[in-house]
């Protein structure tokens, strides 16, 4: 890059477009504020999403607000029915090991856990996965086949529909231009129900090819009901309710799973893409259904095993005055950085991942793609691995963020993680080194004797493109048993 190189506007590794920053503390700020600026003022929960399309200028919000310091948008808990409810601003990797999830709604679960990495499950939210109104987004085949409900809210009241009628098209929903998605509701389970996700995909870390959640009633032999959803194979995700018909009432068979899935595979209206290919969709579709009906029919009537996790959520409420910007202002944030406190003065559209490189002149988080699939920025932000490059920095402002510099205890004395991967030979260029010790890190944190599958899994959304994965691996077996 020549010195008098004009940035061109869809370059990622700086937001260039420019917007003013609320975060409203009460739902009431929250809707006054979606009342004067309707879809120029952008919800903010966690930002994976509407990150990256400010990135790609696809969006040109007036205003982003962001609803982390609303405490009510956050949780999971019952209604006074019973009935589970999920608020909107809730993580993605909370839901996925909430224990009356795992117990109850396991694909649910399941889908949760096969986001694109464990980065985005931290950081993005239920609500968000259902707003941008994806065909590929995870969660809404498995809230599908629990009759889902979702709950919208205006100044003007409260509406609650069927997630089903919520969803319209590929990024389009019947989220109107001052309303914000509080939760989403998933009836009480039946009695000898089980439930299943699968997801298709090119690599381990990406958008589905297509995706299946099914729940299915057992009584012996027979199925008494069925739900099947699908993702990916249609302009949103879908019900396949000629298929749950048939199946309904007839005795469990390979045969009965073969002419299920046929149906399936004709009433889903797939796409070639970037992704796959129309003819690869539709045959994928019967396999998946008979591999996704056989998951379900097998744990009815077993218990579910929890996976134990220490849930971290990464934009908790904090004690500290909410940062409201307009276009051209600047604000002083502080931040403790590897231990030491920061001032730093930046505008509403900085990211972290830039305040740390350019102007605390901490390299070691790196620009990749800037979009989120790489896992070269991870920084840790209280102890959490989090995108820096997807982060604003004003929403750091009295958080704790570690860097790669930080891991060095003194000079010279390398943190356990460190020394594990140079004893494993886990690195070769080093460019995505950090962000696979942060995330390691992370990982640690919350897992702190996690198995090689676990490993795998939580590490699946960092890049390597020269070292390969086994020894990473290895390395961080072998920084288990550093610690």
């Amino acid at each position: 890059m020549t010195d008098n190189h004009t940035p061109h506007s869809a370059e990622n590794t700086h937001l260039l477009y420019e917007f003013a920053y609320r975060e409203p503390a009460t739902i009431k700020e929250l809707l006054a504020l979606k009342d004067e600026y309707g879809k120029d003022a952008e919800i903010q929960a966690g930002g994976t999403h509407l990150m990256t399309m400010l990135k790609m200028n696809r969006a040109h919000p007036e205003m982003l607000v962001n609803i982390n310091q609303i405490p009510e948008l956050k949780g999971i808990t019952h209604n006074e029915d019973g009935e589970l409810l999920i608020a909107a601003n809730t993580s993605i990797h909370e839901i996925e090991y909430h224990t009356d999830i795992q117990k109850d709604y396991p694909a649910l679960s399941e889908a949760c856990a096969a986001f694109g990495s464990k980065q985005i499950e931290i950081m993005g939210t239920v609500g968000g996965n259902l707003c941008n109104g994806s065909p590929a987004s995870d969660t809404p085949p498995a809230l599908l086949v629990y009759d889902a409900r979702v709950v919208l809210l205006s100044s003007q009241g409260t509406r609650e529909m069927p997630l089903s009628d919520f969803l319209v098209n590929p990024r389009k929903t019947k989220l109107k231009e001052n309303e914000i998605m509080t939760a989403v509701i998933l009836p009480i389970p039946q009695n000898n129900c089980a439930s299943a996700y699968i997801k298709i995909t090119r690599v381990a870390a990406d958008l589905a090819k297509a995706s299946i959640a099914v729940r299915i009633q057992r009584e012996g032999d027979k199925i008494i009901s069925c739900e099947i959803a699908m993702g990916a194979v249609a302009p949103k995700a879908i019900r396949l309710a000629r298929a749950e018909a048939f199946l309904a009432g007839k005795t469990f068979s390979d045969e009965v799973l073969m002419q299920a899935a046929e149906i399936v595979s004709e009433d889903i209206s797939p796409i070639d893409d970037i992704r796959s290919t129309t003819w690869y969709r539709r045959e994928v579709s019967k396999a998946m259904t008979v591999d996704a009906l056989h998951l379900a029919w097998e744990r009815c009537g077993k218990v579910a095993v929890i996976r134990p996790n220490k849930i971290v959520n990464w934009f908790s409420n904090m004690a500290r005055t909410p940062v409201n910007l307009d276009v051209d202002d600047e604000r002083d944030i502080f931040l403790k950085v590897n231990g030491k406190q920061r001032r730093i003065r930046v505008k509403a559209h900085e990211l972290l991942l830039n305040v740390l490189r350019d102007r605390l002149n901490l390299t070691g988080a790196k620009y990749g793609c800037g979009l989120g699939e790489c896992g070269a920025c991870t920084v840790l932000m209280d102890d959490v691995a989090v995108l820096s490059c997807l982060t604003l920095a004003v929403h750091a402002d009295g958080r704790s963020i570690k860097t790669v510099e930080g891991l060095e205890e003194k000079p010279g004395k390398f943190d356990p993680v460190q020394e594990a991967y140079m004893e494993s030979k886990a690195f070769q260029c080093g460019y995505c080194t950090p962000g696979f010790l942060m995330t390691t890190k992370s990982l640690l944190n919350e897992l702190p004797k996690p198995s090689e599958d676990e490993i795998r899994e939580y590490l699946k959304g960092n890049r390597c493109r020269c070292t390969g994965y086994a020894s990473i691996v290895r390395a961080v077996v072998n920084s288990v048993e550093k610690q």
